[in-house]
């Protein structure tokens, strides 16, 4: 029987994202690419992807690049479709996309959001700190497993405040972006092989020490 996994990936677009453009895309497609790859190694993992880049200048300002995808259909990036400009509305991103893939979603189904920004939330109008924290304990009662990546800003504090146990925390340049992009990749693919040879487990049961197992 086949496992559905849904993952949620999260990726802040706004202006000061710039200066680490060119390894934000690489590793975006690169993670991209260890999903494809997982879903072609194991066939009773049914992989779907929804990619959602978020800035203050966008309307909305939650952008759909994958949208419910499955995994062997989601392609790579192109520049084209990540230009970032702005400021960073966070909560609303994570509550629009949160709410939307809900609904997309089955109880029995995996879920794996992982949210990647420089920078805290600044420009939300939508949805506030609590209202995401809020959402966010729902759905980690549903078992769904939630990672938290950041910069330039208190990343386990703002990890916490959103009730988000697995966090890291990225330098903001080349070297420390790639390097955040190859801990994520391998704490991805260690979760894949956790649910692979566990189904039944949830996500959430599977997150304690999510990026511990992969520092090398």
């Amino acid at each position: 029987m086949k496992t559905r996994i849904f993952n949620l990936i999260i990726v802040d677009e706004s202006g000061s994202m710039n200066c680490i453009y060119r390894q934000a895309l690489t590793g975006m497609n690169e993670t991209l690419q260890t999903i494809r790859a997982t879903a072609a190694k194991f066939p009773q993992q049914e992989q779907y992807v929804t990619l959602v880049t978020f800035n203050s200048t966008s309307s909305p300002n939650t952008n759909y690049v994958l949208d419910c995808i499955a995994a062997t259909q989601a392609a790579d990036i192109a520049e084209s479709q990540y230009q970032p400009s702005g400021c960073t509305p966070l909560y609303d991103a994570m509550g629009t996309a949160l709410t939307r893939l809900r609904a997309q979603v089955a109880a029995e189904d995996k879920v794996l959001v992982t949210i990647i920004t420089d920078g805290m939330e600044n420009s939300s109008c939508e949805y506030s700190g609590r209202a995401i924290k809020s959402l966010v304990e729902d759905l980690k009662k549903r078992g769904w497993g939630f990672t938290y990546i950041g910069s330039n800003h208190d990343v386990a504090a703002t990890a916490e405040s959103l009730s988000i146990d697995a966090h890291l925390e990225f330098c903001e340049d080349a070297e420390g972006t790639r390097e955040m992009f190859q801990r994520e990749k391998r704490s991805r693919s260690n979760f894949y092989r956790a649910l692979r040879e566990n189904p039944a487990a949830s996500c959430a049961s599977i997150m304690e020490g999510f990026f511990e197992d992969a520092k090398q």
